[in-house]
C-alpha cells in the first residue's frame, strides 16, 4: 500500500475535520494540515488522539512537497457570510491561484477542491442534474449570489487548466459531529434545541436536503485520490435525500426534539432560499464512488456522536 502525501489547507474548517478524524489513523496517508491557527489544529488532533502530526501555518503552504492538496478553505457560517459576502471572492481566488502555481511547479500533484451546489445558481425548485444549467441574475446580482459566482468562477478556471489534475467536489448538504454549534444551520439549530430542551421554531416551508456522511465524503475523496489523471467536477450525494419535516419527526421520536411550525421563524440564509438543494447529478459512479448512508441515518449518527461529546452551545434559537 502506497504511502499518499495530503496537504489539507484550511485544517480548522468542518469538513477537514472530517477528514483529519479519518485519515489521521490510516498508514496509507500522511497529512500535512495548514490553518491561520496551527494551535487549534494541534488542540484537534490531540483531541482525537492522533498522536504527532504535521501542523503549520497557512502561508507556509508550498515548501513541502506532496501528492494531493485539498482546499477546505472558505467561509462556510452564514451569518459571517451574510456580514461579509465579498470577502469570498478575494478568499477563494487568492487561495486557488497559490494552489494552481503549486500545480505548475509540481504537475503530477493533484488538487481536490471544495466547491458547492451554490455553483449552480439561484434556481432549486427542483433538484439539479447533469443536464442543469447555471442560472444568476447577472443584472441584479444580490449577495446571495456572490458565493455561487465565486465557486463557479473557480471551477471554469479549473477546467480551463485541462492539462493538470484537478477535481472539484461540489458539496450541497453536509452535517458533522465535529461542527461548530455556534454555526447557524437547520440541523445546529435542531441540535441546540435537542441539548437545551427548548423548542425550536421552524418555517412550514418543507425543504429538501441531501446530508452525506463523513465516511461517505472520505470514501469519494478517496475515489478521487485513486484516479491516475484526471481534470473533473462531480455532485456529492448521499443515498438518499430528506425533507425538513422528516428529519425533524426524527429527531423528535429519536431525541425528543421540541418544535413549532410558524410563519414568524427567523431563517438565516446567506445563499438564498432552495427548497431542493440536491443533486441528481451522479457522475461519480464513474469513479467508483457507491455512498453506503442517507441523509437521515447520517444525520441522527453523527448528532448522537455530538451530544455524546457534551459540546453543544446554549445559544439561543
Amino acid at each position: 500500500m502506497s504511502l499518499v502525501r495530503i496537504a489539507l489547507l484550511g485544517a480548522t474548517s468542518h469538513i477537514a475535520k472530517g477528514l483529519i478524524a479519518a485519515w489521521g489513523r490510516r498508514d496509507d496517508r500522511k497529512l500535512f494540515l495548514y490553518a491561520r491557527s496551527p494551535e487549534r489544529v494541534k488542540d484537534f488532533v490531540t483531541n482525537l488522539g492522533l498522536g504527532e502530526q504535521m501542523i503549520f501555518p497557512a502561508g507556509e503552504f508550498g515548501r513541502i512537497a506532496c501528492d494531493v492538496v485539498v482546499n477546505c478553505i472558505g467561509i462556510a457560517d452564514p451569518g459571517k457570510l451574510n456580514n461579509d459576502a465579498a470577502r469570498i471572492f478575494s478568499i477563494t481566488e487568492t487561495w486557488d491561484c497559490r494552489i494552481m502555481e503549486y500545480l505548475s511547479a509540481y504537475p503530477d500533484a493533484l488538487y481536490i477542491n471544495l466547491s458547492s451546489g451554490a455553483a449552480y445558481g439561484c434556481e432549486f425548485s427542483r433538484p439539479v442534474d447533469e443536464s442543469t444549467s447555471a442560472l444568476f441574475p447577472v443584472n441584479a446580482l444580490s449577495t446571495a449570489e456572490y458565493y455561487g459566482v465565486a465557486k463557479l468562477h473557480a471551477e471554469a478556471r479549473h477546467r480551463a487548466a485541462a492539462g493538470l489534475n484537478i477535481v472539484d467536489l461540489r458539496f450541497f448538504s453536509y452535517f458533522s459531529r465535529f461542527i461548530d454549534p455556534g454555526t447557524r444551520f437547520l440541523m445546529t439549530d435542531i441540535i441546540t434545541a435537542v441539548e437545551s430542551g427548548r423548542e425550536m421554531m421552524t418555517t412550514p416551508v418543507n425543504i429538501v436536503r441531501d446530508y452525506i456522511h463523513p465516511e461517505d465524503m472520505v470514501s469519494l475523496m478517496d475515489c478521487v485520490i485513486a484516479c491516475n489523471r484526471i481534470n473533473d467536477v462531480y455532485d456529492v450525494y448521499s443515498l438518499k435525500p430528506a425533507t425538513k419535516f422528516e428529519i425533524l419527526e426524527l429527531f423528535r421520536e429519536q431525541l425528543g426534539l421540541r418544535f413549532r411550525v410558524t410563519e414568524g421563524a427567523h431563517v438565516v440564509t446567506a445563499t438564498g432560499i432552495k427548497e431542493h438543494y440536491y443533486s441528481l447529478n451522479h457522475r461519480a459512479e464513474r469513479i467508483g464512488y457507491q455512498p453506503r448512508h442517507d441523509s437521515l441515518d447520517a444525520l441522527l449518527k453523527e448528532s448522537r456522536a455530538l451530544l455524546d461529546n457534551g459540546k453543544v452551545s446554549a445559544r439561543p434559537l
